[in-house]
């Protein structure tokens, strides 16, 4: 017998998260306060799917987005008619406590059928490794490495440092940079402005460029989850990092620097600080992420020397649910090119 489906939108953000702490696995991701942030951005309607039976239990937070708001569709297709589920900006995908999930899978199935959604693209948590749990249900493919820093203790966090970082850490104190946390609105403006320069000097995509309603959600709505690290030099600050934690859990989510300072290299003592600071405060685990595109870039070994140990694999999960809806968009393409995006129609 099939369990029971519940779907939970925004509006109810306390028995969201009241569900969501109930799982052992959850990460900041799953939480309302973080998808309202990325809602503000303009990213999709957040949905929270919970499924339990006698069996097993599980959670999926999802952005859920209507197909003629996107820009090769506008005026074309018939508004909140079709829609298509993507992860939540990081990290996200079922959690599942229980091994027959079969049963979950196919009451999940059934209502995108009929409600419409025509795909889903997840990108599982590397640290969690839940790509494992949908894996008989998904098109699942392996990306490349991330970084996740072992914070259990400070003989951990300074071992693990490879030997060039160590004398980065030591080079930044040398130099006098401090290194400060917290969450008021001045630091979060500040934080706004590093790191749209950032931005500006990386000549990034105009989705990375966040408004001042998504960090004052940041602010509200993840309370106690998201906070500030920042380096500053002579009372000037020259790099800022906003980092999320739960669960005994840290994540390196957004961060920018003033160029001029990086060869003092204020960020590297801002992630040993912030290691520090998530040892002392019973966290286990600093998921610092990947590099550009999954690439083992600069930036990949940038944070791959803070961390000796493996790898954690990242994962992406792709389903079809309306396949005859998929080919119709992607036939409507003229401009399309299949470069192996997900979904092709939005490439």
């Amino acid at each position: 017998m099939k369990g029971n489906l519940r779907v939970y939108s925004i509006e109810q953000c306390t028995e969201w998260d009241e569900i969501v702490k109930s799982f052992k696995n959850y990460d900041v991701y799953w939480l309302s306060g973080y998808v309202k942030a990325f809602q503000i951005h303009g990213d999709g309607e957040p949905v929270l799917f919970f499924y339990e039976d006698l069996n097993c239990r599980g959670i999926n937070a999802v952005m859920k987005r209507d197909i003629s708001k996107d820009k090769h569709f506008v005026g074309v297709v018939e508004s909140n008619i079709w829609f298509d589920f993507v992860t939540p900006y990081g990290y996200g995908g079922w959690i599942i406590e229980g091994e027959e999930n079969a049963d979950l899978f196919s009451a999940y199935e059934e209502w995108c059928l009929d409600h419409n959604i025509i795909s889903e693209f997840v990108r599982y948590h590397p640290v969690i490794k839940n790509y494992k749990d949908g894996a008989m249900f998904y098109d699942t493919v392996s990306l490349g490495g991330t970084i996740a820093m072992d914070i259990s203790s400070t003989e951990a966090i300074w071992s693990n440092l490879k030997s060039k970082n160590r004398n980065m850490v030591r080079k930044a104190k040398r130099a006098g940079v401090e290194i400060y946390n917290g969450r008021y609105p001045q630091i979060y403006e500040e934080f706004r402005n590093i790191y749209n320069g950032t931005m500006d000097k990386d000549d990034a995509e105009p989705y990375y460029y966040f408004g001042t309603e998504f960090y004052q959600s940041l602010l509200n709505d993840l309370s106690t989850e998201a906070q500030v690290f920042y380096a500053e030099l002579n009372h000037k600050v020259i790099a800022t990092s906003i980092i999320l934690g739960v669960n005994h859990r840290l994540n390196y989510h957004l961060s920018g620097s003033l160029r001029e300072y990086q060869n003092l290299a204020p960020t590297n003592l801002l992630l040993y600080q912030a290691a520090l600071w998530g040892c002392a405060n019973g966290y286990t685990t600093f998921h610092l992420g990947g590099g550009v595109g999954c690439r083992e870039d600069s930036l990949y070994k940038f944070k791959k020397a803070f961390y000796r140990g493996e790898s954690c694999c990242f994962y992406i999960g792709k389903k079809l649910y309306a396949e005859h809806k998929y080919n119709e968009l992607v036939n409507m393409r003229s401009d399309i090119r299949d470069d192996g995006f997900f979904p092709l129609y939005r490439g």
